[in-house]
């Protein structure tokens, strides 16, 4: 345990570089890497690839997806990517607890093999799926490479019976593309290549392991936070090492905060020169561009009267006013999620990085960042809204949902991207990104689509579902109340509490007249329905209700 531990409130090291679920940074990218990766698990089989430099957070976020696996599917996980065929396969055996008799007229990769496929068609006939996990997948061999494939050949007349998951350094993508192993590439039905974090998510990053750690203390500032970016390039085990190295340096100083000397102080320590030599060449030009600078001030002082001291002063305070405006926004991304404005456009609302946290914000709420769709779940239903997580719907489906939702497209080259879905009509989707709004063409969106669809919704706390001959006075006054916020003029019925055939009658002519299922049935399809025409803050995907 860090000796630091108490001086600065936490309760766990935040910056180890062991590989910890609980501290994955739910950034934008490490979400859509685990969208990839889900994406490739749900096809029929074949190879996922996972790539990216070293210290990006493959290791943590192969762990972290293999933890959030549903109980159906079996995991063999391959640490030493230095084996022998024989070894390989002995390996897999091993973990995925397959045992056979030995057999001195067969070599011994045929006799692993052979009780591979064994096991996977009896388990495969138990519903289950079997994943298979390569770390360090760039020291493969070509050879193993192509018998991994030959392995994933194998099938039963309908089905492929195994997944195998690729990580490892960008050597691998090179790797991949050589025309020998085409074959394989060509069975790669999900790949992603994961890249530092950006200048912008790095405090964020930093706030988190420290939030994890226990403690909501700000003891990297902005100032801190850029000179790290600019130390590690946004690679977050290089972050991890320095901000250890740090909180050593703060602490033996009685310090609880990091300025910008303790980490050039801490990244000598923890990296040794290397990294430092370039910044120091970088400070050395931005002293030579400060001087070259005051000396221009001050030949031109006299001529356009510019007072040296106020320059300084102005720029400090542009300096001060940005720092604020930075703080004000981690502090807005990460106290306690607040209500805001409801009545919002979603076609007018900033994107988040991660789409769900947009989805939130167009229903009204700004939350906290989230990794598992668990955890958006639990924020949801604080708001008194339920989050769908549907995987496999028609289209047809979301138009009469009508609410604004999370899709996942997929290219030609296999590369998924989650997009917030914000607008049909009959001919074209307005898609939102974290980079623009894009009209897509409804054709080329559905041809892309994998058929998920993330949404929220409002439920009504009294009614789950009411149908006819169904006793619940509160639900039926509700309903009533709701149906005359519809209607006027429409004829009080007594009712009893109980939903009697005139109420399942209105409910069926409701239905009708905005064409959803005829069913007299007021489940989750019809009080969506009523919050959609009782309440004009409700957020829709018809143009129709923005104007």
């Amino acid at each position: 345990m860090s000796v630091y531990l108490k001086h600065f409130g936490l309760k766990k090291e935040p910056f180890s570089i062991v590989p910890d679920s609980k501290f994955l940074y739910p950034s934008y990218r490490h979400r859509q890497a685990v969208a990839h990766l889900k994406y490739g698990l749900d096809r029929e089989g074949g190879f996922i690839v996972l790539t990216g430099e070293v210290g990006t957070g493959k290791t943590t976020l192969t762990k972290t997806l293999i933890e959030h696996l549903p109980p159906n599917v079996r995991v063999g996980y391959i640490l030493n990517s230095k084996l022998k065929e024989s070894d390989l396969f002995a390996s897999i055996c091993k973990e995925l607890s397959i045992r056979f008799r030995r057999n001195s007229n067969l070599s011994f990769s045929k006799q692993c093999t052979d009780a591979i496929y064994d096991d996977l068609l009896e388990t495969h006939s138990q519903g289950l799926k079997t994943l298979i996990v390569i770390e360090e997948a760039q020291n493969l061999d070509d050879e193993i490479l192509e018998s991994l494939r030959l392995l994933s050949n194998l099938e039963t007349s309908s089905n492929k019976l195994l997944h195998i998951l690729l990580v490892g350094q960008p050597e691998l993508i090179r790797k991949l593309e050589q025309n020998n192993l085409r074959q394989l590439n060509q069975r790669v039905v999900s790949r992603f290549h994961l890249l530092p974090l950006q200048n912008n998510e790095v405090k964020d990053y930093i706030t988190f392991r420290l939030k994890q750690g226990g403690t909501n203390r700000e003891l990297f500032g902005n100032r801190a936070c850029k000179q790290i970016y600019r130390l590690t390039k946004g690679v977050p085990r290089l972050i991890n090492l320095i901000c250890h190295q740090a909180l050593l340096g703060m602490y033996s100083e009685n310090k609880h905060t990091a300025s910008t000397e303790l980490i050039r102080e801490a990244c000598k320590e923890a990296l040794g020169g290397q990294i430092t030599e370039t910044t120091n060449k970088w400070s050395v030009n931005l002293s030579l561009l400060l001087a070259s600078l005051i000396v221009l001030i001050i030949a031109t002082k006299e001529k356009h009267e510019i007072s040296f001291d106020s320059f300084l002063n102005e720029e400090s305070q542009n300096v001060l006013e940005v720092d604020t405006a930075d703080n004000e926004a981690i502090n807005q991304s990460f106290d306690s999620e607040k209500n805001v404005n409801k009545n919002i456009n979603p076609s007018n609302t900033p994107m988040k990085s991660n789409p769900l946290k947009s989805l939130f914000l167009i229903w009204g709420f700004e939350v906290v960042d989230a990794f598992t769709n668990e955890e958006f779940e639990n924020l949801a239903s604080r708001f008194g809204l339920k989050l769908e997580n549907e995987t496999d719907i028609f289209f047809k489906t979301i138009e009469n949902l009508n609410r604004p939702g999370v899709v996942h497209l997929i290219d030609e080259n296999s590369i998924l991207s989650s997009y917030l879905l914000v607008e049909i009509d009959e001919e074209s989707v307005v898609l939102m990104s974290d980079k623009s709004n894009d009209e897509m063409e409804l054709d080329v969106f559905i041809q892309n689509w994998t058929g998920s669809f993330n949404y929220l919704w409002k439920p009504e706390p009294s009614i789950t579902s009411l149908q006819l001959g169904d006793e619940n006075q509160e639900g039926l006054s509700w309903l009533q109340d709701q149906l005359f916020k519809i209607n006027s003029e429409r004829e009080f019925l007594i009712t009893g509490g109980r939903f009697t055939e005139a109420v399942y009658n209105e409910v069926i002519e409701l239905q009708k007249k905005n064409n959803i299922e005829q069913d007299g049935i007021v489940g989750q399809q019809t009080l969506m329905l009523i919050n959609q025409l009782t309440n004009t803050e409700i957020p829709t995907l018809t143009k129709e209700s923005y104007r």
